[in-house]
């Protein structure tokens, strides 16, 4: 006899937006003064040709290579200073709320509103971010206490995935029964881990968090659900998107300002690596349900790059296509790692019919990737 599942549901998604914008002419501004200052630093050793002088950056640069035109951050001081160029947080005691489990709990909030729960209704909290705010204890678990949820939480990490490998994990536990309401949230406070004196990445991330309820389908009752038909992850190990920063950073006796230990990339590698990867990884999956990539109404992909995404949708449809079909919000938000796809999915979903189909796709570091084909109800 084949085993029955209950269905599972995303019925709500909340979103904390932070209280600051960085414009690109902010801070090209703020990037162009430190690099000046840096030069007249080493002003010497750059005639002497043992150093290379900083390049200036521009609007137009920043917009050409990623369609970004903006950011929010949670501090934006720190970032502008060109004698500092990274934020400044206030450290909270142990007995106060974490800034991470603040804005998760902002955004965790919203999403049960939308989803007509309370904490109480959620058994299982996951909070999955490219970066976390410390080690232990889990992130999930101050954030599962804040919200008066029961059941348990954990942290998990697959960088700019991580949102929809929690999905995964999400859709599993509700399937299997061993959760009946699970919270998933992504808080990717960016702006602590870029480097934001590169010229080549400075302009990329933006701080935000997202929140998801997903659910038994026979006890949701929100007026806002979404039938999920399946969820597909894979992994390829690279090394050309990187952060070394851990707990093992001390103990190598590592210089804290050591470029690797924020945010570095190949960009054009991953370019050229990730796109017809993720292409290849939602059609496939999409076979195995039964449907073509034409069949879908919406893609909401992960916000990296305007180029990148243009161009899995072409491989996919086999024509450009519109933000109808894949709806960009980088250019307001920036690349906000993993939560990047659920933004396009809390903002750009209202329109669409019920029986329409969609995709919520996420790829970055590892490489990884991770795909749900959901459904409006």
């Amino acid at each position: 006899m084949q085993a029955s599942y209950p269905g599972v549901v995303i019925s709500g998604t909340g979103l904390y937006r932070p209280p600051h914008v960085i414009t690109n002419a902010e801070l090209v501004e703020a990037f162009n003064a430190y690099a000046d200052r840096q030069n007249a630093l080493h002003a010497d050793a750059i005639a002497r040709g043992e150093r290379a002088a900083l390049t200036h950056s521009s609007v137009e640069f920043i917009e050409k290579a990623s369609g970004i035109k903006q950011r929010y951050v949670i501090e934006k001081d720190g970032v502008l200073d060109p004698a500092r160029m990274y934020p400044r947080f206030q450290p909270r005691p142990d007995d106060q709320l974490s800034l991470m489990a603040e804005i998760a709990v902002d955004a965790a909030r919203q999403a049960l509103a939308q989803a007509g729960k309370s904490g109480a209704d959620i058994d299982a909290v996951l909070c999955s971010s490219a970066n976390m705010q410390r080690a232990y204890p889990a992130m999930a678990v101050e954030i599962q206490q804040a919200l008066g949820a029961g059941g348990y939480g954990f942290d998990m990490n697959v960088a700019c995935s991580s949102a929809t490998f929690a999905l995964e994990q999400a859709v599993n536990a509700v399937r299997s029964g061993a959760s009946r309401c699970v919270l998933v949230v992504n808080p990717e406070i960016t702006s602590a881990h870029l480097e934001w004196r590169d010229r080549d990445c400075h302009f990329i991330f933006g701080d935000v968090c997202t929140a998801l309820i997903v659910e038994r389908a026979d006890t949701a009752t929100g007026p806002d659900q979404w039938e999920i038909l399946g969820t597909r992850l894979a992994t390829q190990f690279s090394s050309n998107i990187r952060n070394n920063f851990g707990f093992m950073n001390r103990a190598e006796d590592r210089d804290p300002n050591d470029r690797d230990l924020t945010f570095y990339q190949e960009g054009r590698k991953v370019f050229k690596e990730v796109v017809p990867m993720a292409a290849a990884h939602i059609e496939a999956h999409l076979g195995q349900l039964g449907l073509e990539p034409t069949q879908v109404s919406r893609y909401w992909l992960h916000q990296a790059n305007q180029g990148m995404n243009q161009l899995v949708i072409k491989k996919l449809v086999g024509a450009d296509a519109g933000s109808d079909v894949a709806p960009l919000i980088l250019n307001e938000y920036a690349n906000t790692a993993s939560a990047g796809s659920i933004i396009a999915f809390h903002h750009h979903r209202a329109d669409l019919k019920a029986g329409d189909a969609g995709v919520i796709c996420s790829f970055g570091a590892g490489y990884s990737i991770g795909s749900v084909v959901v459904r409006k109800r």
